[in-house]
């Protein structure tokens, strides 16, 4: 995987700030603002399909939201190159192993 783009190198693949300032409805002083601080993950939620097409698909949107990009854009699971998004379940064969050993209950 190509080294992740900084933020400013993000804003700059967008169009620049007033670009960005208009895509996300804020006013370019925030957008500059986020050149240091980060680009708030509301506005990335809201960017990330752009950024990858701006960016060619070398920053894709399960890079610029790496623990929760499944959430944000299911459309993704499955996709070639996608990463498997770790909800914190037990595996199914976990699942059916311990099945497997509870006692039944009847009525």
């Amino acid at each position: 995987m190509p080294p992740m783009k900084s933020d400013s190198e993000l804003i700059d693949a967008l169009g620049g700030t007033a670009a960005v300032a208009r895509l996300v409805n804020v006013r370019p002083p925030s957008v500059h603002e986020w050149r240091t601080r980060g680009i708030p993950g509301d506005k990335i939620m809201l960017l990330g399909a752009e950024i990858e097409r701006v960016t060619r698909g070398e920053v894709r949107r399960w890079d610029l939201r790496p623990n929760d990009w499944h959430r944000i854009w299911p459309e993704l699971i499955g996709a070639e190159g996608a990463p498997i998004p770790d909800t914190g379940a037990a595996p199914l064969d976990e699942i059916d192993a311990k099945v497997a050993c509870s006692p039944s209950i009847t009525a």
